[in-house]
């Protein structure tokens, strides 16, 4: 079976950081720095669609990501090319056979609880029944070393705090870490990356994917984090009460404030493994 072609993908960089000078309570003037946040007007062939405020680590990967999310694509095969140019902050999105009801498609939105995106597209809402998610089974010792791992990561976060970060796993190996000033971006640039792997020769198998935020646990989380094929989620903080509904009709594992060797499991306790060797405080552990 031949190999799907693969868009076209600019490589588009910017600085994620940005230094200024600040102020402490001595009076006393000293540099710091902060994360870059700049404007990222999404054009869908020619026709202006979204700006998405981002941090720019991967715009390629988050424009794709955004546009499968809010299904106004199916998939990266959809897409001929996607670029982006910081000079004007805008991304050039080329189908290959346009959207269709596009107007439709785009009309209705939902205020969302996010940051550095705005709104989610009802359309999505609708999409709900009918996502089947794998058998993933995350065990206790990898939840651990899961929180551990992000918890030694070298980030934008550590250096200059303010942004949200995501990661992939599979069980405790980490496939992809993202960072940006909403998680709504950090997720949907690994929904970008994973759509990339289904074109590849040896596609991403989906069974076994844990999906880990900084931030909360809503119902947009839960739902990306679904249709993406991700049957686990754990995040740092809590969760809200649509989150929770949503995952549990989901049958989703959704594990919250995960920090050092505690967490709570809000839904889908059927996918944890509970190790009673690993209920004693475990030292942390070196991923």
């Amino acid at each position: 079976m031949p190999m799907t072609a693969i868009p076209y993908l600019t490589e588009a960089r910017a600085p994620l950081t940005h230094s200024i000078e600040v102020v402490n309570q001595h009076g006393e003037r000293q540099s710091l720095d902060i994360p870059a946040e700049r404007p990222l007007t999404v054009y869908v062939d020619k026709r202006e669609l979204v700006t998405l405020m981002t941090l720019g680590e991967r715009p390629e990967w988050l424009v794709l990501g955004y546009l499968i999310n809010q299904r106004l694509v199916p998939d990266a095969a959809a897409i001929d090319s996607i670029t982006v140019d910081w000079e004007v902050g805008a991304a050039a999105v080329k189908t290959l056979t346009g959207i269709v009801d596009v107007e439709a498609k785009t009309a209705k939105r939902v205020v969302t609880t996010g940051c550095g995106q705005g709104s989610l597209f009802g359309e999505v809402m609708a999409h709900i029944e009918g996502i089947a998610l794998p058998p993933t089974v995350v065990t206790q010792a990898q939840v651990y070393a899961i929180v551990n791992t992000i918890r030694l990561q070298d980030s934008t976060y550590k250096s200059a705090g303010s942004v949200h970060g995501c990661a992939l796993f599979r069980g405790s190996e980490r496939l992809l870490f993202v960072e940006d000033v909403g998680r709504h971006n950090a997720i949907d640039t690994i929904a970008g990356w994973m759509a990339l792997q289904a074109l590849a020769s040896e596609p991403l198998d989906v069974n076994g994917l844990v999906f880990y935020t900084t931030g909360r646990l809503t119902s947009e989380m839960v739902m990306k984090a679904a249709q993406m094929g991700v049957a686990v989620v754990i995040s740092r903080s809590g969760m809200t009460q649509m989150g929770h509904a949503v995952a549990s009709d989901l049958g989703l594992c959704a594990i919250g404030r995960a920090l050092n060797t505690r967490f709570l499991c809000f839904s889908g306790a059927n996918r944890l493994q509970l190790e009673p060797a690993s209920q004693a405080e475990p030292a942390e552990v070196s991923v």
